[in-house]
């Protein structure tokens, strides 16, 4: 990898991708370039996306790599009533890239038999684990003797859940998944260098 000095500071870019958005950039950019600290971007990625419950709920996530940390942001939003403004929540944390446990890929491909080399994932999920957060799947216990009644408990699964982004060529277009591909490549790297994303 090359020196970290002739490494392209990726931020304005990182900043104009987050006014792409469209989802609050002003406070957006003001909550990252305080975690970044001025550190240099290596390689970033910045995903929307809508939720539907009771209401509509929007949120964005923005992940950037620098040489020494991997600086995650997530906002969303509330709406208000006559009583109540409505509001926004915006978390960043900075993770230094020798924490970082797992980069997990989940590539989904249609007609996988017709793939070809450099073919693009029709939906990539990227998962990033280093400890703060995890997903226990529980589900009973089974027994092998059909004839058994006696309650075995629960058996079950921790799986690190600390980022998980989710990106469908099908909603935001190819390049958006060739994007996050990119970054996860990005990320893997630094994380197999023992932690340095640039030497």
């Amino acid at each position: 990898m090359p020196p970290a000095t002739t490494r392209k500071n990726l931020r304005d870019e990182l900043d104009a991708h987050i006014y792409r958005a469209g989802y609050y950039p002003d406070l957006v950019t003001d909550v990252v370039d305080v975690a970044l600290a001025d550190e240099t971007v290596l390689a970033h990625l910045v995903q929307s996306e809508t939720t539907f419950d009771s209401q509509v709920r929007r949120h964005l996530t923005v992940l950037a790599l620098t040489p020494t940390r991997l600086v995650t942001a997530h906002v969303d939003d509330h709406e208000g009533d006559a009583a109540n403004p409505s509001s926004a929540a915006a978390t960043t944390e900075a993770v230094p890239l020798a924490e970082i446990r797992s980069v997990a890929l989940t590539h989904v491909v249609a007609e996988p038999a017709e793939h070809r080399p450099g073919d693009s994932a029709a939906e990539l999920t990227l998962a990033i684990g280093w400890g703060a957060v995890s997903r226990i799947d529980l589900e009973p216990a089974q027994c092998p003797d059909p004839a058994c009644d006696a309650d075995h408990g629960f058996t079950g699964q921790m799986t690190p859940d600390d980022v998980v982004v989710r990106v469908s060529s099908a909603a935001e277009g190819r390049d958006a998944v060739q994007r996050a591909m990119a970054f996860a490549r990005e990320l893997s790297a630094a994380t197999g260098t023992g932690g340095r994303a640039a030497r």
